[in-house]
């Protein structure tokens, strides 16, 4: 058995309970149960607090852990970090009462600045020459400013809304952060084989989520055009129709290329574009 530990509560622990799940490994959750067994794989889950995990981790309570990069960065504990997971992308940044002039970072020389990430904070004050006062406060960081505690905040921000609800606005960017699967470094042989295994079904999962399954028709005499446009995994599958003159062409194609692609296939030739999600892909 593996121990994973991930978030108890938020979009960080709906991501990961979902990535798991799409790795066919099955679970019993509840919002009253702070650990579950995986049904068909040997699986321990654990639900923490988030900063709690890289601690955990380290000191071997936990296996591994699936945790905000920002927060294993706050903690110094970088080196647990086994691949970023591609989801939960959010940025840590600077923000100031909407209403006060604001034109550079060296603007908050002097100033009290309230988060709850002094470390990646300080460190990214230190790289522009500005000395600020850190109040290291643990929750609600957006309201500081409204009730004097600061003059400016750094906490995460995914859209942007908490922010504008509470009269801020954002000026500066200090890390960019997404969520990472940490490890402990003493995994024992047979651990370290569950790992791997849980690893080669989570980019299994990350890979089909980045690409869609395209299928087209196209004539015979636009096939080798229609091919330099879809190199696929190593080569395109081609099959003859029963229409003489034209073929099926099968391929695969990356999410963020595929407007780009359908409009250029469309342009030499190519019809009735059908294209599918992937559930798996194994390379």
């Amino acid at each position: 058995m593996i121990r994973l530990a991930i978030q108890k509560s938020g979009r960080l622990s709906e991501d990961s309970l979902s990535l798991i799940r799409e790795c066919g490994i099955g679970f019993l959750s509840s919002t009253f149960k702070l650990k579950t067994e995986a049904t068909n794989f040997p699986l321990e889950i654990l639900f923490l607090r988030d900063d709690d995990i890289p601690g955990y981790v380290q000191d071997g309570v936990a296996d591994l852990g699936i945790v905000g990069q920002n927060v294993l960065v706050e903690a110094g504990l970088t080196s647990l970090q086994v691949e970023a997971l591609g989801f939960s992308k959010c940025r840590l940044s600077l923000a100031v009462p909407r209403g006060e002039a604001y034109n550079s970072v060296a603007d908050l020389q002097g100033k009290n600045i309230a988060t709850s990430y002094p470390q990646l904070l300080g460190s990214y004050l230190a790289g522009q020459g500005v000395q600020a006062q850190l109040h290291t406060i643990s929750g609600s960081v957006e309201i500081a400013p409204s009730i004097g505690l600061a003059d400016a905040i750094c906490d995460i921000v995914s859209s942007g809304s908490t922010l504008l609800g509470n009269g801020l606005r954002e000026v500066e960017t200090v890390f960019r952060s997404e969520a990472v699967l940490i490890a402990n470094q003493q995994l024992a042989p047979e651990k370290r084989e569950l790992l791997e295994q849980l690893q080669f079904r989570m980019q299994a999962v990350r890979r089909a989520r980045r690409n869609k399954y395209i299928l087209l028709n196209a004539p015979v005499s636009a096939l080798d055009a229609v091919k330099a446009l879809l190199p696929g995994i190593k080569s395109p599958t081609v099959t003859p129709l029963a229409e003489a003159g034209w073929v099926s062409v099968q391929s695969v194609v990356n999410e963020d290329d595929f407007w780009h692609i359908t409009d250029r296939l469309k342009a030499v030739g190519a019809e009735g574009i059908l294209v599918l999600p992937i559930e798996k892909m194994i390379s």
